[in-house]
């Protein structure tokens, strides 16, 4: 089945995020020697947002330019939503969902995000 892009519809990308996360029960993410992909945030300068995707290919496509050594890695969507979110949410940092090839896409709370997974789950 080919895979639908993301596009500029910010809202639509984070709507697929949940479904597709919960069905393949991991989301993935950027890691490199230094830790994992990080970017400022474009709504509160200062913070960081870390970026996650519901599809490898997503994930894959952002390997360049600063992130051409980063490697695609899976995370458990158990141990994203136990360990990850409240981790990310003490550290002050954003969740960037689904982001396209522009590296645009919504950012939002862990907390927030934790919320909307475990619904998506009930």
């Amino acid at each position: 089945m080919e895979l639908e892009p993301l596009g500029d519809d910010f809202e639509d990308n984070c709507d697929r995020f949940l479904p597709e996360a919960v069905d393949q029960g991991c989301v993935w993410s950027l890691e490199g020697e230094e830790g994992f992909a990080l970017c400022e945030s474009e709504t509160r300068p200062g913070t960081d947002v870390m970026p996650f995707w519901s599809q490898r290919e997503f994930a894959e496509a952002h390997i360049a330019d600063d992130w051409s050594d980063y490697k695609v890695v899976a995370i458990d969507l158990e141990e994203f939503m136990d360990d990850w979110l409240t981790g990310m949410h003490d550290d002050v940092l954003l969740v960037g969902i689904n982001w396209n090839d522009e590296l645009e896409g919504e950012e939002i709370e862990p907390l927030d995000l934790l919320e909307q997974l475990e619904q998506e789950l009930e």
